[in-house]
């Protein structure tokens, strides 16, 4: 965990890589219950049998799904001392570049792209987000993340 006690020592950090996360696991039932709260039921994320059969050989994470473990995930790499808030402002770039069979082992890794002032004493964060899955050479998920720090 790479701790910085101030915005300006975060702005110092731009253009470096943080970190890693460490593992986690993809379960079946996390899929599940990302359908339910999405509405997203299609066959290859929830019908274990179907997906056997399919371009997968199994049920798979959703896109979506692995996106949102971002905030889990970035939470073990970096955090700013000394601010009130941090919160998602929005996303640049998001691509899905390899899918997450049920039961893979994934970690994220931020690159800090930059810290611009912003108006009212906040600063935009803005972050490389690369989610690997263990034992593939292509990462799950790339994005471009932006927060709001104050």
């Amino acid at each position: 965990m790479k701790v910085f006690q101030n915005i300006e020592e975060l702005e110092r950090a731009v253009g470096t890589h943080l970190g890693q996360s460490g593992w986690h696991t993809v379960t079946q039932r996390q899929i599940d219950t990302f359908a339910e709260a999405t509405g997203d039921y299609q066959w290859i994320h929830v019908d274990a049998e179907k997906a056997a059969a399919g371009p997968f050989g199994g049920t798979i994470a959703h896109g979506y799904l692995t996106l949102s473990l971002v905030p889990m995930l970035g939470w073990q790499i970096y955090r700013v001392e000394g601010v009130k808030t941090a919160i998602n402002y929005g996303v640049n770039k998001v691509r899905f570049p390899s899918p997450v069979p049920v039961g893979s082992k994934v970690r994220a890794g931020v690159e800090l792209l930059s810290v611009e002032s912003g108006g009212g004493g906040g600063h935009r964060v803005t972050a490389r987000v690369t989610i690997e899955r263990e034992g593939s050479d292509k990462p799950a998920c790339v994005a471009e993340t932006v927060s709001v720090v104050a």
